[in-house]
């Protein structure tokens, strides 16, 4: 069994169908990324599992549970990280998070968890008080007071400083490697890239990729060199057969690639057309197809 199983969902509100017939699934010792432009469907979708919300068709199970008829079960079991936090401007750090462990009851630390999440010296700091990153930090906290086998995090490093950002990360992945199932919503790609086992793409209501990050990135090639901002691109595509996406004086090319030869063709073709075109060739570089330019790919017919 999975942790989480998203089987056909829909979500309607009114005429608009925020998600439309998305199934996928979040697996035990995994990090599994929900990304997509705002108004994709993604944060629909994860307040479905987690049960603040009803689905219009389809079905939801966390744990084998269903998130809308038996919330109350399930939540001992599910640590939730809201990106807004719902904490009472007042509450004490170390106070608010002893008493999520109480209330869980399943043997954490306050203690220990403020101490984890980097905020032992802000310990009586109430949260208005506190920075946005830091802020981040104790919903963390108090997302882990439940010891869960499932997290949902949304937007977990959002505000947080570049070191407390590694903080953030290797609890993350510490969290799977305990068995733990992290779904994590985030508009950082390079969050993404660094943290997921798996990746979920939404873009206008439905999944447009579902795999492994590894078999995302591998199963196209992109080619990134630098040139002269005067190379005509369009004159390139033509002279390769394949699209040239231009920024600035980056020039980058991608492509499925059904063998390596092919990547060192076109560079060799690319070369030879530089060259008798009087253009440079900086910065070549040719690898596997970076997150951000998957989500460029399947997503540019939406505003993100």
């Amino acid at each position: 069994m999975a942790a989480v199983e998203v089987e056909n969902l829909s979500v309607h509100y009114g005429p608009l169908r925020a998600v439309d017939d998305a199934s996928f699934t979040a697996e035990f010792g995994e990090v599994t990324a929900v990304l997509g432009p705002n108004g994709a469907g993604k944060t629909s979708t994860i307040e479905t599992c987690e049960g603040f919300r009803q689905p219009t068709t389809g079905s939801v199970r966390v744990l084998g549970l269903n998130p809308w008829t038996q919330r109350t079960a399930l939540h001992r079991e599910v640590g939730v990280m809201l990106q807004d936090g719902g904490v009472y401007p007042s509450a004490r750090v170390g106070e608010t998070v002893a008493q999520f462990c109480r209330l869980y009851d399943r043997g954490a630390s306050a203690d220990e968890l403020v101490a984890r999440v980097g905020l032992a010296d802000r310990s009586i700091a109430t949260w208005r008080r506190l920075s946005g990153g830091e802020k981040q930090r104790l919903c963390l906290a108090l997302a882990l007071a439940a010891r869960p086998r499932v997290a949902f995090l949304d937007e977990p490093t959002a505000g947080v400083d570049v070191n407390g950002r590694d903080d953030v990360r290797a609890i993350i992945r510490n969290l799977a490697a305990e068995g733990c199932a992290v779904v994590l919503a985030t508009h950082e790609l390079d969050e993404a890239e660094r943290l997921a086992d798996r990746v979920v793409l939404f873009n206008r209501g439905h999944i447009v990729a579902n795999s492994t990050l590894a078999n995302l990135r591998s199963s196209r090639t992109t080619v990134r060199f630098r040139s002269s901002p005067s190379l005509d691109a369009v004159a390139l595509t033509r002279h390769i057969g394949l699209d040239v996406v231009t920024n600035g004086d980056e020039f980058i090319i991608s492509f499925s690639s059904p063998d390596s030869s092919m990547a060192s063709d076109l560079v060799s073709r690319i070369s030879v057309w530089l060259g008798s075109n009087s253009l440079p060739l900086h910065d070549l570089n040719v690898g596997g197809e970076r997150l951000e330019d998957i989500f460029r790919m399947l997503t540019k017919d939406q505003e993100s």
